[in-house]
């Protein structure tokens, strides 16, 4: 969490379940309040998040807690609470969480108030748990994805315990939104629409940790987010592993353009984005209100996955490639002023150097403006992790690079296309590298670095895009 530019919101609007844990924060404090006596200062703590954007806003969620019940947040793991949020898209992602977790058991036995917790998809996957009960007897808290809005519950349980405090369901019907929430940034935010997903491509964990489909109710989502609007936030991006099937589940169904149209008509909101989208399920519908729209944001990510229909046949993607190439074909149509970004996976079992060209055509058909690229993780759990033909090492080496270079290529191309115009950016931080330069994103997602004053910071300003630097800009501030 940085600690810049967070805006703390902490809100409570009748609901029983949110009443409750309320009360979970108020027995909380005075546990924190007695560790803030003992230690003689404030006892600090340390959130760090793994994977993707609905992680990072369940990471607000324990920040806000955390923050509210007297923990300062820090961005160092030698804090006196540390919690692992953690992905397990990748095994790869689980492997990083066992290496770090050797390096906290490390501080722990330097400081005898440390308390270790880990939350998140890694933690649904009952082999994890059986891991960590036998080898990080260390570890305080350990809960999973459908029971994050209990965490002051959990955490007055971590204090009462002498022992290892595990909660983990295997599915929920719950949506509990209304609590803390610690921003990372006071202009714009994430807002959760919908949980979980149906879908079950076979090389995925996700449908298995997060669970089925579960939508937020449409007038909760605008309640939170004019409740941000009215707090200065002026972008929302809108946040579920498939936003375009939102709103199947409700007892009163909506789809997500209807939702999008009702979301636009906030007053004082002044960019929308959602990802992410599955080709499956992009509806004309919403294709005409994102033409017609003047807040949703010129970006669409649409994973691809794979250009071979026999590829995306094994990974039970349900379209072909000619059905991709139509849809994007009909969205650039549509939205000429759009940016499409995608995700790749190479070396899918039984992919062929074939399927991998088949792919490099859709690449060049598109034209993305960006893409993530990646190597096939065999994930244990899923289908995919059993077929045969798994795909040797180099050949999948081989086939990457060159899916990766096409994808530069061609980005590069799109994205020098803009230069020479003034488009508005909304000003998100200071240059990491460059303390002079200011940092913005257009709408369609690109990145331009301009110098302005500090205090621009939030505000969506126009800037001239000079000069281009592969996937973003030098630009100059437009007064």
């Amino acid at each position: 969490m940085g600690t810049t530019n967070r805006q703390l919101t902490a809100k409570y609007n009748g609901d029983e379940e949110t009443k409750r844990q309320f009360l979970y924060i108020e027995k909380a404090k005075d546990y924190v309040q007695a560790l803030s006596n003992e230690l003689g200062r404030k006892p600090t703590c340390c959130v760090t998040t793994f994977g993707c954007q609905m992680n990072a806003r369940d990471s607000e969620k324990l920040a806000g807690i955390l923050e509210l019940t007297g923990y300062e947040l820090i961005e160092d793991e030698d804090a006196d609470f540390v919690i692992y949020n953690t992905c397990t898209v990748r095994d790869n992602a689980n492997q990083r969480v066992y290496g770090r977790l050797g390096h906290l058991n490390s501080l722990k036995k330097k400081n005898p108030h440390k308390k270790i917790a880990l939350c998140g998809c890694m933690m649904q996957e009952a082999s994890v748990i059986e891991k960590l009960q036998k080898s990080y007897r260390f570890v305080d808290l350990i809960f999973g994805t459908h029971n994050i809005y209990k965490f002051a519950e959990l955490l007055v349980s971590m204090y009462e315990s002498d022992s290892m405090v595990i909660d983990i369901w295997e599915d929920t019907d719950q949506i509990v939104e209304d609590l803390p929430i610690e921003r990372k940034y006071s202009f714009k935010s994430g807002i959760n629409i919908m949980f979980g997903c149906n879908n079950f491509c076979s090389y995925c964990i996700v449908p298995y940790v997060r669970g089925r489909e579960r939508s937020r109710n449409p007038k909760d989502i605008i309640k939170e987010i004019e409740e941000l609007v009215s707090d200065g936030v002026v972008e929302v991006m809108l946040l579920g592993q498939n936003v375009n099937s939102y709103g199947k589940n409700l007892m009163e169904p909506i789809t997500f353009a209807q939702l999008l149209r009702e979301i636009e008509r906030i007053e004082g909101l002044q960019r929308i984005r959602f990802m992410t989208s599955h080709p499956k399920d992009l509806s004309d519908e919403l294709i005409q209100v994102m033409k017609e729209s003047k807040k949703i944001c010129r970006h669409l990510h649409l994973p691809l996955q794979s250009g071979s229909t026999r590829i995306l046949k094994e990974m039970n993607r349900k379209y072909t490639k000619e059905q991709y190439l139509a849809l994007a074909e009909k969205i650039r149509k549509e939205i000429p002023d759009i940016a499409l970004t995608t995700d790749i996976i190479v070396g899918f079992p039984g992919e062929t150097p074939e399927d991998v060209e088949e792919t490099i055509d859709v690449i060049n058909k598109v034209q993305y403006e960006n893409a993530f690229t990646f190597i096939y993780s065999k994930r244990t759990g899923t289908p995919a992790a059993s077929m045969e033909n798994q795909v040797p090492e180099e050949l999948v080496k081989k086939g990457f690079d060159k899916v990766l270079k096409t994808v530069q290529d061609t980005a590069r191309m799109r994205v020098a296309l803009l230069e020479g115009q003034t488009l508005d950016a909304l000003v998100e931080e200071i240059n990491e590298q460059d303390s002079s330069l200011l940092t913005g994103r257009l709408s369609n997602n690109t990145i331009v670095h301009f110098k302005g004053s500090h205090d621009l910071i939030g505000q969506i300003v126009p800037v001239y895009l000079k000069e281009c630097h592969g996937f973003y800009y030098l630009g100059e501030l437009q007064k």
